[in-house]
């Protein structure tokens, strides 16, 4: 039988681990390479973890320093970098700029239709999750409230028509900040930026300001781009997450040990998303990686996977075709080809005290020891065919033990 989703709170950590131009061509080859040892890594690991394997969100975080004193970790920037570093280089030469002509000239039937595009991505986005009803916004965010899945088909319909995009913009907030009485807000935070960003894109469309609807697709991606990097933490902070989906599809890991697997995994969903914030051939680049690695998690997790993360393979797919050229924010770090391991560590320091920061701030230094305590008693999937979105917790599906309509008065 299919596996489920889970619900919010899950099984405790510590499962056993079961093994351990003609110039430029050169750099541009070894950038090749190190793009294809990317999407090895990230491909299967791409799917989100929280809604196929156990977890518990109120569980200590592993140390910063176990990642910093992995050698996978760093043999993984190593080669990111190198890829960064060779299209750079590549980019800021005569055959870069050709490369970039060739790749607009390709896109421009796709770009000159893509509000068009992004506007039904919304709108299908929401009646998918219409049709699956019972949560908000994503497969593990699980709700026994019938209403949430009709405001959910209201968002949907305001997207085709300008005067209520910011409305349909204003619903997928509210909706989130809704989840808050029945989901920590920890948990939520994988969802902020993409939420943000695709309601931003929805305001900024539907303006008549030249100056706002300018930026709308730079906002999208901004969203896109924070919300992979933040949710590739998972990897240095809870490798355990992913440890049952290693185990139940071993082939994932191309027959690495897990434990050189995952670091390497979170280091290129983290700097593919870097990437979509660099410059024009680097953010193309990839954005058509991350096409490839979304794309190659639908065949060993289904429509669950591809239903919960359309908007971002919708956005990263107009990232792809996005002809700017120009750079707005901090434009001449990111020309230099300095800036690249300047910007990468940079944007590391930044999610990782924001990460560890925010998660002590609301657990404390040893997480939740109710959560815990309460995970062991919790199964990994659900037993009941007829709830398909998770297990039946004390405090109903998918609510933390202490809230939902079945917990105690």
């Amino acid at each position: 039988m299919e596996r489920c989703w889970p619900s919010k709170r899950r099984n405790p950590r510590g499962l056993d681990d079961p093994g351990i131009g003609r110039r430029a061509a050169p750099p541009l080859v070894a950038g090749a390479a190190a793009l294809g040892g990317a999407l090895a890594w990230a491909a299967p690991a791409q799917a989100h973890v929280k809604w196929f394997a156990p977890y518990i969100v109120g569980a200590p975080p592993q140390p910063v320093g176990a990642s910093l004193t992995n050698p996978w970790f760093w043999t993984a920037i190593v080669l990111v970098l190198a890829f960064f570093l060779a299209t750079r280089a590549f980019e800021r030469g005569a055959a870069g700029q050709r490369a970039l002509d060739a790749m607009d000239r390709a896109s421009a039937p796709l770009w000159t239709r893509a509000d068009d595009f992004m506007r039904v991505a919304v709108g299908t986005f929401f009646v998918a999750i219409f049709a699956v009803g019972g949560i908000y916004l994503t497969p593990d965010l699980a709700t026994p409230n019938e209403w949430v899945s009709w405001f959910q088909l209201l968002i949907a319909a305001g997207v085709f028509w300008r005067r209520t995009m910011p409305l349909s913009a204003l619903g997928i907030l509210v909706l989130w900040a809704i989840a808050l009485r029945d989901y920590d807000l920890f948990h939520l935070l994988d969802y902020l930026a993409l939420g943000i960003g695709v309601a931003g894109y929805l305001v900024l469309a539907a303006s008549d300001r030249p100056a706002w609807n300018r930026h709308r697709f730079e906002v999208l991606r901004w969203g896109v781009a924070i919300a992979l990097m933040w949710s590739s933490l998972e990897k240095f902070a809870y490798p355990e997450w992913f440890y049952p989906l290693v185990e139940e599809k071993p082939f994932l890991t191309f027959g690495m040990p897990r434990d050189v697997f995952i670091p390497m995994a979170g280091v290129a969903e983290f700097t593919m998303g870097f990437g979509l914030l660099w410059t024009p051939l680097v953010r193309r680049l990839s954005a058509v990686a991350l096409i490839v690695i979304f794309l190659s998690a639908v065949w060993p997790f289904g429509r669950v996977d591809m239903v919960g993360h359309a908007l971002i393979m919708s956005t990263i797919f107009l990232i792809a075709l996005d002809p700017e050229r120009e750079v707005h924010f901090i434009p001449r770090v990111r020309q230099a080809l300095a800036g690249v391991p300047l910007g990468l560590a940079t944007a590391m320091v930044v999610f990782v005290a924001a990460y560890w920061g925010t998660h002590r701030t609301i657990y404390g230094p040893d997480g939740d020891p109710d959560a815990v305590a309460a995970s062991a008693e919790m199964s990994t999937h659900s037993h009941n065919p007829e709830e398909p979105h998770g297990p039946m917790a004390p405090g109903g599906i998918g609510a933390p033990p202490d809230r939902g309509p079945t917990a105690p008065p």
